[in-house]
This record gives C-alpha cells, structure tokens and sequence, in this order.
C-alpha cells in the first residue's frame, strides 16, 4: 500500500474539527510486519489484563461530551503522545515489551466500553497516524457492537487488528450485555514520522485545552474564535515540546507517576 502525501492535519487547529479525505478508511492489518502473531499477542496482553483488574480498576475517559456516559468508557495508557507511563508500564511487562518494539507506535492503551453504551461520533487528533485496534474480549459483532468509519461498519473481533483513519469521523457502541475491551495503539504514518515531535506536542496541547474546558467551560466557546484558539496553541507548544521530555526523565525515576 503506498503512502499518499496529504498536508498533516490537526483537530485542535481546525475551524469545524471535521476531516475531509479520498483515503480508505481502513488499513489492511498484514499493512504492518509486527501485525503477525495478532492472536498469540492478544492472549498476552488480555492476561495481563485480566490479572490487572483483579485488584484495580480502569480510568472513566476525563472528555465528558465524548460519550453520551462517560464513566462507561474506560482505559489505562502505558504511553500517551510521546509520555512514557512507567509506573503503568511496570504492571504491564510483556504488553510493554510488545509495544517498544514497534517502530513509531507514540500512544498505547487498554481501552473498555461497557456494556449498553457508546462513543459519540467526531474526528481524531489528527491525520498524521494510524489508530490500530486489537480485539481481546469482544462480546458480540454487529449490529450490537461494533464500529463506523465514515460510512464504513466493521466489527472487532478477538485476536484481529482493526486499522483506521483516526482523523475521519468515526463512532464505537456496545449495545450487548458485556464488557468489550480492545488494546489501542497509535502509530506515526511513514510520511510524517520525521515529524513524530511536532505532532505529539501539538496534540498534546490541544488534549491539554480539552482537559481545561471540562473545567472552565466558556473557553469551549473559543471554537468560534479560531484565531484565538490557534493563537494559544502555538504559544503552549514550545513548552509542551520540552515538557515531554522532562516529564519522560522524571517518569523513569520515579519522581512523576
């Protein structure tokens, strides 16, 4: 499959936060050399898992207009736009060891939406990567659970990859009775993988923003002041760029969880 050059793209910075692009909305999962193995992978990662929430719990996603409820759509990262989760990471030995070998992968999560609920449509961070999904405990397909690209359903399925364009619009439900938990990673396209930093800080910034206005609701409204908004972003985004860096360090030492 070969790479088409598209201008990168990014949500924070984008007056409707909609997408426009002729590209498939799925990638084929043999696209990727380290998709092999998918079913062996998932029955390593669902253990650790499973072993995982005997004694903890997962975290409600913090964007609270994402889901119509929010407290049913869950994670746990091991890594996050560049961010290193060390303290995570160490819960998860083998899933980690997976995840550094695959070249460009910037964000890897455990992700669980419960059962009888869903993910309102919208758009991705941006179109400088691929969102990857692997099935681990997929209740039932579709039409109960499953997935939409664009105009595009899929259904996850234990052990398979499910890879897409992250930027285009897209929703997930699970209208059964269980739990559907997936493993989600992000991978820098090959295109833009020699501006893997830039796209970790911008999305960064503007997940920052997001996290501001669950609390200070008016600045949702700076959507209708674009220049504002691309303002504020490009001046946080030089101290996001070091701040990655210095919150790695701290991370591995055991300073920051």
């Amino acid at each position: 499959m070969s790479e088409k050059k598209n201008k990168l793209w990014f949500s924070i910075l984008s007056k409707d936060a909609r997408y426009y692009s002729d590209e498939p909305n799925f990638i084929p999962s043999d696209y990727f050399e380290w998709t092999k193995n998918a079913s062996q992978i998932a029955d390593v990662l669902e253990s650790e898992l499973l072993e995982y929430l005997k004694n903890n719990q997962l975290e409600s996603y913090f964007n609270t207009k994402m889901s119509e409820n929010v407290k049913k759509w869950k994670t746990i990262s091991l890594k996050w736009w560049g961010l290193e989760l060390y303290s995570h990471q160490k819960l998860f030995p083998k899933t980690t060891a997976f995840i550094n070998s695959i070249p460009n992968l910037v964000s890897a999560s455990f992700n669980l939406l419960e059962a009888n609920s869903s993910i309102y449509p919208h758009c991705g961070d941006t179109n400088g990567i691929y969102r990857c999904h692997l099935g681990l405990i997929i209740p039932t397909e579709l039409p109960e659970c499953g997935f939409r690209v664009e105009n595009e359903k899929k259904s996850w399925k234990k052990g398979e990859w499910l890879i897409f364009i992250d930027a285009k619009e897209h929703e997930a439900w699970n209208k059964s009775n269980a739990n559907r938990f997936i493993f989600v990673i992000d991978i820098i396209r090959d295109e833009y993988s020699h501006r893997k930093n830039i796209i970790n800080s911008i999305v960064l910034t503007g997940l920052f923003l997001q996290r501001r206005a669950e609390l200070f609701s008016v600045l949702y409204s700076l959507k209708n002041i674009q220049w504002v908004k691309n303002m504020i972003v490009y001046i946080l985004l030089p101290f996001c760029f070091i701040s990655i860096k210095i919150r790695n360090t701290l991370s591995k030492i055991g300073l920051v969880s």
